[in-house]
């Protein structure tokens, strides 16, 4: 039973023919009042210490800055402009002041100042879920141990608000809500497991015959195609359908023992997204042609993420600190660097967090105080290194 409260708070100081999945609208360009266009992506990496600072590098000019401040953290994501830090009491939000939005045939490019949005009350673990567009549609919000799935206007995050579109009390559970255009995708628990998913659309009202099983449902990404829930049995996929949505069901090849992959990652604006497949490798799905498939590794994965380039690089972090440079097609692997992140990854320091653009990869050793950036299409060369004044124990990469 999912009971509805509306509630506003005011924040403080690829076919590339297919349409971004989750951003119906076609106009503005995903300009903001007090935005200046670039011509270039304004990329920077978002990092958060062990106190709650916030700083951001500019990866262009490597300039500093320090953002302010955020309650203690265990966790955080981003989606290319936001980023999201759980400290499992309320959910931060810090707006980079960069971004990157998709126009289908080709991308424009903003630059703004930098805001510290405020919080979002909650208990326990909250997860989150955005689409490709940072000015609008909706951004998910699950607290594990309230039960509140909350649906927050991101058109209004852009403009410096934190604004709850719904806000549901529901039997508590690691649950998500995952936006897709004007509607969100909310799981339903049996015994205290996410076990189905249903449609509502911006209002918190359930759509009639928009549900669909997905037991065990973990993990959630939005690709070029669509919102992707993994289940137990394979991957729920979401599309948009004549103003409504299509739940579609991409089961795992029949006779594959492998753990399902529980978390998803790739490039921006691709339809394939990689995730771990227990100790048995990586999970690839393609949400254009609904498929999987597995590609062994010689060694455990602790992140795994799809690049969806021309040569079809997957990337992935070992539990010995090096990153691998994968061949999606074939499963060989083309290159890896040193041990960058073993002390991190065995220690409770921080998260080191890989992530990958169209050119590089980024990735945090909050032990090592250090960020690296990885030509991964030039044999995992590391192409740059950045001293960090304290851990960074939470990353993210801004202005993609």
């Amino acid at each position: 039973m999912l009971t509805l409260a509306m509630l506003t708070l005011t924040g403080c100081a690829r076919a590339e023919a297919d349409a971004p999945a989750a951003s119906p609208e076609s106009t503005g360009h995903g300009a903001v009042a007090r935005a200046t266009e670039m011509s270039e992506p304004p990329l920077a990496v978002v990092t958060i210490d062990p106190g709650g600072t916030v700083r951001q590098l500019d990866l262009l000019d490597e300039s500093v800055a320090e953002l302010g401040e955020v309650p203690v953290a265990s966790r955080a994501s981003s989606d290319g402009r936001y980023v999201f830090a759980d400290g499992g009491d309320g959910l931060s939000i810090v707006d980079s002041g960069r971004w990157t939005w998709d126009h289908v045939d080709h991308f424009h490019y903003y630059l703004a100042a930098p805001n510290m949005l405020g919080e979002v009350p909650g208990r326990g673990p909250a997860t989150v879920a955005t689409t490709s567009s940072s000015t609008t549609g909706g951004t998910g919000v699950f607290f594990a141990e309230s039960g509140e799935a909350v649906l927050l206007d991101t058109a209004a995050m852009s403009r410096g608000e934190l604004v709850e579109r719904f806000r549901l009390e529901v039997d508590p559970h690691d649950g998500l809500v995952v936006p897709i255009g004007g509607y969100a995708l909310v799981t339903q628990p049996q015994a205290g497991v996410a076990a189905s998913v249903s449609v509502l659309d911006e209002d918190g009202m359930p759509q009639p015959g928009a549900t669909a099983d997905c037991a065990d449902a973990r993990g959630t990404v939005t690709t070029r195609v669509g919102a992707v829930i993994g289940c137990a049995d394979g991957a729920l996929l979401a599309t948009l359908v004549d103003g409504g949505v299509e739940l579609e069901r991409i089961p795992y090849p029949a006779g594959t023992a492998a753990p399902p992959a529980t978390a998803f990652a790739g490039r921006d604006g691709r339809p394939t997204v990689a995730g771990p497949a227990g100790d048995q490798g990586i999970w690839l799905l393609d949400t254009r042609e609904r498929t999987w498939t597995l590609l062994a590794v010689d060694r455990p994965i602790v992140q795994a993420t799809a690049v969806d380039d021309e040569a079809q690089h997957v990337l992935a972090l070992a539990v010995d600190g090096r990153v691998l440079v994968i061949d999606g097609k074939t499963g060989v692997l083309l290159s890896q660097t040193g041990p960058l992140v073993a002390d991190s990854l065995a220690t409770d320091a921080g998260s080191p967090t890989l992530i990958a653009d169209q050119a590089r990869a980024y990735l945090n050793g909050p032990a090592e105080q250090v960020v690296y950036e990885i030509d991964f299409a030039d044999a995992a060369r590391i192409s740059r290194t950045f001293a960090t004044p304290t851990e960074p124990a939470l990353f993210a990469e801004t202005g993609r």
